[in-house]
Order: C-alpha cells, then structure tokens, then sequence
C-alpha cells in the first residue's frame, strides 16, 4: 500500500515517510512494511484505525481490508499452500512464462504500482527478471482467488507451466503419460478451410479479409442437407464428414428444426457439447448470433466461467446451452441436474472422443443408466459430429465395424450419417491432394550434439548428486534419467515427471527441502533448454540452435542468476567457442534443409504461383525454418509468413487470434508471401486460405488426424509431402492410409444393416458394457488394517490415529475421544447453514502456534456436537516405516473405515459448543 501517503497524512514528521522509502529502497517491501506497522502502531490521532482501512481500499489491498474489518484471516492464511508451491516452482515459472502476456490477465490479483513495476523489469533487465518480479508480488496478493486466476490465465495461454500449477487438488495425483520406446511421436493436424463461419455464411465464398460482411440466411448445400436429414428425423445420429465441410452448419440445421418442432406450450432444450476452450468460444459465438435473431435465448458454461454460475438457471433459463463436458459431468454428480432428461437434444462435437473416461463418456454413462434401468422419463435425442469414427487397434475390417459399433453403442446412435448422393459436390468443397512420402537423411555426424549430449550429462550429474546427500531419500524419476534420448519428446516428459514429483517431495528440514527442490528446477529447466536446441538442430541449422541457447542464458544473467545458475551457465560458456565454430561450418550443414529446399524449388518452378503450408512440430523450429528461408538466396523469394498456437513461453510467444487472423489475411491477400510455416493449431478455429502445396516436416499424426490434414490443399492438382528422416514414420503413415480406408469400408457395410439389426447389435453392447461398468465399480480396493497418524499438512504436527476415525452418513468423517478436541481450535462459520441431519456451525482449525490451518468444519448431527475434518488437511504417516502420503480425497485413502456409533459418544462428555 501507499504507506508514505497515508503518514503523511498523519503525522506531522516527514522523516518517518522518509526513512519508510528508503528501507524499502535499500532491503526491499517486506522490511519497509514492518517499519511501516512499527510506525502506525505508534499513532495517537483519533480515526487513525478507520484512515488505515481506507488506505487500505485506496490502494487497493480489497482482500486484506476484508480481512481486517470482519478480523477473519482464514483467506488470506488459506493461500500459503500456494505461496510455499509458487516458491517451490519459481525456477521453472521464470523459464517457461513470458510476464508481459500474463500480466494482464492476472492484474486484478495485484495492485496497480505492482504491474507497473513488472513491466518496467521486463523492459530494463528482460523477461526472466520480470517473470521473478511476477512471482514475487504474486507471494505478496491478498486477493483469494490469484492462485486459480493464474491457473485460468496459463490454460488459456496454452503454457506449459500450467501442467505444475494445480490449483484442483483432484488433479495433484494424475499420472503423465509416458511413451514407450518403440511408440512413434505423432502430431494433431486440425487447420481447416472454414467459409466465414461466424456469419453463418457456410455456403458462399469466404469475403475479401478488407470487407465487413452481413450475416445473411442459411443457404445449405444439398450434401449438407443430406448430412442432417436422419437426424431431422429424430434419429440418434453420428455424422462423419471431412474438416471443413461444414459440419458447424449441419448442427445449426438440426437445431432449428429441433426446436420448431415443438407444439406450442412445449419447448425443446438443447446442448451442445465442445471439447476445448477455444471451440467452445466459437461455438457460442456461432449458435447465439444464429439464434438470438429467431428469439431463441443462448447461453454457455465453461470451466472459465463456472465458478460464479449457477448451472441449474443458466440449463432453465436458456433454449441452448453451450457446455464444456466437464460442467456437466460435475452438476449431474452433485444433483444440481437431476438427470439427462432436461435436455431434448445433445450434440457432441468430436464425437469420437466417446470412449474410457473421457467425459462424454461420463455424460454418457448416466445417459445409458436411465435407458437401461427402465426410466420412464424421456431421453434427449443424440449427435455426434466428427470427421473419423477411428477404428482404434482394428487389424481387419470385422474388428473396424465392432469398434464402430462400440462407438454407436457409447452413443446410443444406430445411424452413421455420411455424404453419398453428393459426393462430387462435397469433393468440390473438400479436395485431398495427391501424398508423397519423402525419406530424406540426417546429419552422418554431429559435433554440436555431441557437446550439448555432455553437458547435458553432466547437469544430470548434478542433479543427481544433490539425492547422494540424502541417502536413502529420493525420487524414482530421477533414477530412470539414464534411459532417456536427449533430444525427443520423451526427454520432456521426463523432465514433466521430475518437477510433478518435486511438488509432493517433503522432508523434516523445510529450508533443506526448499533447497533440493528449487535445485532440481533449474537442472531441469537447463536440461528442457538443451533438448529443445538438439530438436531444433536435428531439424533446423546449427546456428538456430546455438541461437536459442545464447538468447537464453543471457535472460539467465538478466535475472537472480544464483549460483546454481552461475554454475550452469559457466559450463556453456566454456563450450561456448568450440558451439560457435561447429555452427559456423559449412560442412554441418543439414542434408533434410537440402532436400526441403529442393522440393520447395522443383515446385515453384512447376508452378511459380504455387501457395504452400509448411507444417513443423514446434514454434521453435518455425522461426528456424523462417530465418532459413529468409537467409536462403534460392528461397528468399517466398517472403515467409508464419502461424503458431497460442501458447506462450518466456522464448517462444505465441500468437494471438488476432495476430493469427492478420497472419492468415496476408497469407490470403498478399501474392508475395507464397508460404505460410505452421504448427499444429488444432482446436483454434483457424480459417486457412486455398493452397496446393502442403508439407508436413517431420509430422505425422494418427488415422483420425491424417484424415484432417489433406483437407488443406484444396485447389486441384494439390500435392502434400511428408519429409522425414524416420523410415518407421513413413511406414506408420502408409498405415494410417490403409486404416482410414478400412474405416470407410466398415461404415458403408454398417450402413447396409437393417436399422433394426444395428439397434439391435448396439443395445447388446450397451447391455454387456454396462454388466463390466457395474462389476468394475463394486470392486472396493482392500483396506489397510494398520493404525495410520494423521498430522497436519501444513505444521506436520500429530492429529489422531485411524483407530478413532469414524464415518457418518457414508461420506462424512469425525474423530471420536477427547485427545483430538485438544489439537484443534474453533472459530464461528461465516456462512453456517443446515444440510441434512447436520447443522454447520463453525470452522476448526490446527490448534499448534503459528499454524492454524483448516482442518474442517464443527457441526452438530443430531443430538451430538461433532468435528467433521477433510483429508486434504492431512498428511497421513505409516507408524511403521514414517513413510508419509497425501490424500485428495477420503475414497482414495483405503484405510479401514469403521462407522459412527451413538454408543461410543456416551462416554464422555461431548459439549463443545462454542
């Protein structure tokens, strides 16, 4: 807070504000606010107290004025988990966030000077100095909700860092996924031709990019109308047509005609189901310009806006509602929506997602309980959209159609709808391009990796030398760094799989632990840094490569430069000289850019007015690829335009969807930008201007993908090229090519059944998959009968035993016995309320000095004045081995419950009422 400006007002001695500036211009804000409260305490002006909360809104410390005034610090004292979790990710915070493009989505967490001052860092001592700036005022927030601001900020910013930052403690015990070694990498490519979808224009020709177009009436095209006519019929439909076709346009079709339908006194209630944020963003957009104009009321839900709704009024209160999955699966869970049945219509947009524990499916399940259990309430009609069924592991066609059937099965549909009495119309729309694979060689040696492989080795060293310290103590990610290639996805994974084991890493000693775990972010954070250049070697020059490297330990010296950071940083300036020679020699050339540039060439000589799509795995690699070409003189002609995701980190910034529109119109209107260099943006809703040339780099993606990627060349004579060094990657795309045939040929034999018989095979399937769902979900894992601690998570300090835990009501768990009435205090319920049996009185908080941590609520059931505690609250503790474990939820704790007996609270007395 303005503190000098508040004793000015105060006091006559100015010295006072003097000496407050000048402690926190010499030790820093925490010293200067201590002198502060020093200072302020020794006030006798009357108001003093009321002038020091109006400094305090004045400056805009809203959550700590708060706090003051109603003298409840719980808030501001609930956020120090992830204080002590942001201290702990700070090395790896400052690598990976780029702060200018998160301040202003975070900014209301902090207050004015502070965002100034970040900025100012960024500009005189550059982005890792103000991404710690960043973190250090983000420790000093007294507002309640940063922590999930910054997590909503990171997700919608694509970064990395949000993988550590998690905010839903049921999220803390996901496992990563890890490759095997054989497992190919593979790539989404989901770019599509889309014709002004905002206008709902779908039909025409997308406008000049410098023309404001008017949304004018639907004008489907007859593929389109018959894409959408079983389900106009009611019929339970997946529709299974190419990105770019349209699909958007079929789904707006079934609806109106849905909810026309409708005698009058009845209405339908339709959803519609998008998988990520971005699509659902669109998505709203689309279905409300659409259908407010009719008077039909839209509206949507996602984990972005969820917190502050109340689902059951939007679901009420709308004719369409727009969902992320998720939303739904929670508010059918905890009752908020009864059940399935206050919709008439679900759409699931890629539908093909409807497998395992994909929340569709979830949303399925429930959908599938009421059908089976003999519900007599009426089912919404369901779609699902997709350009691919998949036909998952299938080795034959018999296999390809029972997958499928699966599919129809998960969504009760007996109905593929594809185009087959307008395919030469749809082809005129969506056209695949001719594929070519192109095995091109690799480097026969490579010095530059070799010296960037040791120094790798030797940062693994160091990590590891920090576990020789501790003995016996240590962190099985670590032990496996051995078996790890430098230079692939894999190695990032692991490195993924180090920091999320850092998180829960604890010891006695909290410095020390603080210590080891800050230690391993910056040697993971080097070692991420060093992968990335070898990628960016293996596909792009040398140079590039050293490039990205230098540019990164120059941020490092910009910001703490610690020792460690010292350390790591002199061992690649000693390898630096030989780094500089190596790149700078022609005979290092790369063979693949050789081979890029002569496809690249043979092209546009063939065809001088050629316009191309080069797709890459990394934003990295698309400004190595577009320096290349710039610096080429027999490609400079190209003039590269370039097209990245969102995502950001602290080296490679992301684009905008502004930036990407501006990109994309000048791909689209300027002739002599001739190639446009992109990653992956495939759930972005990126129009894409018509090309005839598309090259994927080192890309490859599953069957489902690979049906998406052709799409883009649409202007016949279109070619698509697949460089790569990789023989099995060319080998796994032939595949692809051979399943996404098999996949068609199962559709039109499926298509062939008597719907009776298809309905017929797929109630079967639900009965059988239901009969396993059921048994799987009574299987309860075997309780541990040894008598466990539970200590407080946050001073470690011993709460109770197992033995005197007991479980009310089925999901409520209290402590029985004097002994644990001593270990907690109890404070008032700002929000008491009534629930059941229960009568929420007062929150209970670890009772050991300086720790008050929240440990539950205080209620009274029945006649008996109990404590209810929350397992996140504790750490549980083996007597035996002192191994220690935390728990998200009491279902995932398989101790041996035993339930509340009105017997045992006789024995002593039991009033603690407050």
């Amino acid at each position: 807070m303005d503190a000098a400006g508040f004793l000015n007002g105060k006091a006559k001695n100015t010295d006072e504000v003097q000496h407050i500036q000048a402690e926190k211009n010499n030790k820093g804000t925490m010293e200067a606010a201590s002198l502060f409260l020093k200072f302020l305490l020794e006030l006798q002006e009357e108001g003093w107290f009321r002038g020091f909360l109006d400094a305090l809104v004045h400056a805009g410390y809203s959550g700590l004025y708060e706090a003051i005034e109603t003298w409840d610090f719980q808030k501001i004292e609930s956020l120090e988990e992830y204080r002590a979790l942001l201290k702990r990710l700070q090395p790896e915070f400052k690598t990976t966030v780029n702060p200018k493009d998160i301040l202003p989505k975070i900014s209301e967490c902090l207050i004015s000077q502070e965002c100034e001052e970040i900025i100012q860092v960024c500009s005189n001592k550059g982005l890792m100095a103000g991404a710690e700036k960043m973190v250090e005022c983000l420790l000093r927030s007294d507002k309640e909700n940063w922590p999930k601001t910054l997590k909503l900020a990171l997700e919608i910013d694509e970064n990395k860092f949000s993988q550590l930052w998690i905010v839903d403690k049921d999220a803390k015990n996901a496992e990563p996924k890890v490759l095997e070694d054989d497992e190919i990498e593979t790539s989404d490519i989901q770019i599509f031709y889309k014709e002004e979808p905002e206008c709902q224009n779908l039909s025409q020709n997308s406008s000049p990019p410098s023309a404001s177009p008017t949304c004018t009436p639907l004008k489907p095209r007859n593929y389109q109308l018959e894409l959408a006519f079983p389900a106009k019929e009611g019929k339970n439909t997946i529709i299974c047509a190419p990105t770019g076709c349209g699909k958007t346009l079929v789904s707006l079709l079934i609806c109106e005609h849905h909810l026309k339908k409708f005698p009058q006194g009845q209405k339908g209630k339709v959803v519609f189901f998008a998988n990520q944020l971005p699509v659902y963003e669109q998505q709203k957009s689309v279905f409300s310009k659409y259908f407010e104009k009719l008077g039909y009321k839209v509206a949507g839900v996602s984990g972005a806006t969820s917190e502050n709704i109340l689902v059951e009024q939007i679901v009420e209160n709308n004719d369409i509602i727009i969902f992320t999955p998720q939303i739904l699966v929670n508010n059918l869970r905890n009752g908020t929506l009864p059940s399935l049945s206050v919709f008439t219509l679900m759409i699931f947009d890629e539908c093909h997602n409807t497998s395992k524990h994909h929340p569709y499916n979830m949303i399925m399940f429930n959908y599938l309980d009421q059908k089976l259990g003999g519900s007599s309430d009426l089912l919404p009609q369901v779609i699902g959209l997709t350009a691919s069924v998949g036909i998952g592991d299938a080795k034959n066609t018999m296999e390809a159609m029972e997958y499928i059937c699966k599919l129809c099965a998960s969504l009760d549909t007996s109905v593929i709808a594809t185009v087959k009495d307008n395919l030469e119309e749809l082809e005129e729309i969506v056209y695949k391009p001719q594929k070519f694979f192109r095995k091109v060689e690799s480097r026969t040696t490579d010095r530059f990796k070799c010296i960037i492989s040791q120094l790798m080795r030797e940062t693994e060293s160091l990590a590891k030398n920090i576990f020789d310290e501790l003995g016996t103590v240590t962190l099985e990610s670590v032990s496996q760094i051995q078996n790890r290639n430098f230079g692939t996805q894999k190695y990032e994974q692991w490195i993924v799989s180090v920091q999320k084991a850092c998180m829960v890493f604890l010891l006695p000693d909290k410095d020390e632990e603080s210590r080891i775990c800050k230690a391993l972010y910056l040697y993971t954070s080097h070692l991420r840094k060093y992968n990335d250049a070898l990628i960016i070697n293996e596909h792009a020059r040398m140079k590039d490569a050293l490039d990205y490297l230098k540019d990164f330990f120059t941020d490092v010296r910009a910001a703490g430069f610690d020792e460690i950071e010292q350390h790591l940083t002199q061992r690649f300036e000693e390898r630096l000289e030989e780094l500089e020679s190596v790149s700078m020699d022609p005979s290092n050339e790369n063979p693949k850019l050789q081979d890029l540039s002569f496809i690249l060439q043979e092209e546009y000589h063939l065809n001088p007015e050629s316009r191309t799509i080069l797709f890459v795995k990394t934003r990295a690699l698309v400004d190595a690829l577009k320096k290349w070409i710039e610096e080429s003189s027999e490609l400079s002609f190209l003039k590269p335009g370039i097209l990245t995701g969102r995502g950001k980190t602290s080296h490679n910034t992301g684009m905008t969807l502004p930036a990407q529109k501006c990109a994309l119109d000048a791909f689209r209107t300027d002739g002599d930008k001739k190639i446009l260099i992109a990653t992956s943006v495939a759930d972005e809703g990126i129009d894409i201007a018509q090309c005839n040339l598309v090259i994927l780099y080192e890309y490859v993606g599953n069957v489902i993908r690979m049906i998406q990627t052709r799409g883009r060349g649409r202007a016949r004579g279109s070619k698509c090229f697949l460089l790569t060094s990789n023989a099995d990657v060319i080998e796994k795309e032939k595949i692809n090519i051979y399943k996404e045939n098999m996949m068609n040929d199962s559709i039109l034999r499926l298509q062939t059944w008597d719907e009776a018989v298809f309905k017929e095979k797929v109630l079967q399937i639900q009965i059988q998959e239901k009969l396993i769902r059921d048994s799987q979900g009574k299987v309860e894992p075997v309780p541990d009968k040894e008598n466990k601690k539970l200590l407080c998570r946050k001073c470690k300090g011993f709460a109770c035993y197992t033995s005197d835990i007991r479980v009310v009501e089925d999901c409520h768990y209290t402590v029985v016995g004097d002994a644990f009435r001593k270990c907690y205090v109890s404070k008032l319920h700002p929000k008491p309320k009534s629930f059941g049996h229960f009568e929420k009185r007062a929150k209970i908080f670890c009772a050991r000095q300086n720790c008050s941590h929240d440990w539950g609520i205080h209620v009274k059931y029945k006649t008996f004045e109990i404590p209810v505690i929350k397992i996140e609250g504790f750490v549980v503790e083996d007597i035996t081995t002192g191994a220690q474990k935390l728990y998200a939820k009491w279902r995932d704790f398989p101790f041996e419950k035993r339930s509340f007996d009105a017997t045992e609270m006789s024995k002593g007395p039991q009033d603690l009422s407050l």
